[in-house]
Parts: C-alpha cells; sequence; structure tokens
C-alpha cells in the first residue's frame, strides 16, 4: 500500500492518497475532518481531483459533521468524579490519599492524589495494557474460529486509524479500542483479520466479515458514529 500527498483541489484539503490494488476509488473522512483517498495504483491526479471536484458537497457535508462531534467532544481534566470509558462503559474517577499503585479500576477508577499530574499518562498506560490483554484473547478466538492466521499484532497510539493489516499479515490497533464496548472491539478484529484474506474493501472483504460476524454492520456504525468519544 502506497501513501502519496495530493495538491489541495477547490476549497478541500486532501490529508493523503492511499494507493493499493484495490478497483475503485474511495473518499474516506476521518474523525478529526481531514480527507483520506483511497485509490487504485494506476488512477491519475487528474481522475482523482475530478472525483473530488464532483463530490465537493458531500465531502464539505461530512467534514462538517465530523468537526461537530470533535466539538463535542470535552478532553480529560482527570478530577473527582469525572467519568472514563472501559469496554463500553464510563467509570467515575476517584483520587485517593497514598493509594498504590497508581490507578486501580474496581467499580470506579482509582487514582493515588500523589500521581495526578502524570494522570494521563498512567491512564494511557494502563488502557495500552488492557487493550493487549483483551485484543490478544479476541484475537485468538476470532482466528481460530474464522481459520485466519495472523503473523504478530501490536498496540498503536493511532489517532485515525482503529486497526491497520500489512502486506505480511501484521495486524495494529489503537489502544483507544479498549474505551469501546466489546462487540466493537471483535468488529474490529474482524475486519482486519478479513483483511489477511482480502487487502482491500470490495464486495469480496465485506463478504468475509460477514461470514464471520453476520452482524458487523451494527457495530461498524456505532464506531462511526461514538469513535470521537475515545479519547482522553
Amino acid at each position: 500500500m502506497h501513501q502519496t500527498r495530493l495538491p489541495n483541489t477547490s476549497n478541500i484539503k486532501i490529508e493523503r492518497i492511499v494507493r493499493s490494488k484495490r478497483r475503485t476509488l474511495a473518499l474516506e473522512i476521518s474523525q478529526d475532518a481531514s480527507l483520506v483517498v483511497r485509490a487504485p495504483i494506476r488512477a491519475s491526479i487528474d481522475y482523482i481531483k475530478k472525483i473530488i471536484q464532483q463530490k465537493e458537497l458531500w465531502i464539505l457535508k461530512k467534514q462538517r459533521a465530523a468537526r461537530s462531534k470533535c466539538e463535542i467532544f470535552i478532553p480529560k481534566e482527570f478530577v473527582d468524579g469525572e467519568g472514563f470509558l472501559y469496554l463500553g462503559n464510563t467509570y467515575k474517577l476517584a483520587i485517593e490519599q497514598g493509594r498504590r499503585p497508581s490507578l486501580t479500576l474496581d467499580k470506579e477508577f482509582i487514582i493515588s492524589k500523589r500521581y495526578l499530574s502524570e494522570a494521563k499518562k498512567i491512564f494511557i498506560t494502563w488502557y495500552r495494557n488492557q487493550a493487549k490483554i483483551n485484543i490478544h484473547e479476541r484475537l485468538e478466538w476470532y482466528s481460530k474460529f474464522s481459520g485466519i492466521k495472523h503473523i504478530k499484532f501490536n498496540i498503536t497510539g493511532a489517532k485515525k486509524r482503529w486497526g491497520s493489516c500489512s502486506g505480511k499479515g501484521n495486524l495494529n490497533f489503537s489502544w483507544r479500542l479498549i474505551m469501546a464496548p466489546l462487540k466493537v472491539i471483535d468488529y474490529v478484529v474482524v475486519h482486519e483479520l478479513a483483511h489477511v484474506i482480502v487487502k482491500n474493501h470490495s464486495k469480496a472483504f465485506w463478504t468475509k466479515v460477514a461470514s464471520i460476524m453476520p452482524d458487523y454492520k451494527s457495530h461498524k456504525d456505532w464506531l462511526r458514529h461514538n469513535g470521537f468519544l475515545l479519547n482522553l
């Protein structure tokens, strides 16, 4: 999969163009409202510009919607009583004196006051560890269920991509996924496993996803509508 930069078209800024062996061109609006173009290897720049111009109103509408969601999200302040997501549930934060270890979860998140200045870093480390444990478990289960083998997996800090699959079958997942409901995590796991077999987003790809998870669309929709909440 090859990535290149594309000059601005009209009033629309293109974040990047990703070329692959796919047959059709697709426009993708990320959660931060940036535009990603997924194009066939041989698609010309002029052709890509033409499609973007034709879809300008659609792109602008989707970008406005994405920006509105971003404005709704309020960055965490790590104060007593603040809510934090884990596996789709919200747990309040309690700040206590001299408690060790620095962060625990027992009906609520409990953090030691002495570590409060590093709260964000501590939460990210905790989320990463939980993501590694839970996603490994789900990968093993769906790998056996589907018969699809992956080489290895990594937990990343990606903000724009929930998961990815390399040409060699290595899978990557954002730690932010651990905030989502388990079935949503399962969907992303299945999505990336399917990419081990089908590298693009063709009809064959979605047929493969559906063969493993027939109700994937509802979980895909949840992520599209609520993904902006999976953040600190």
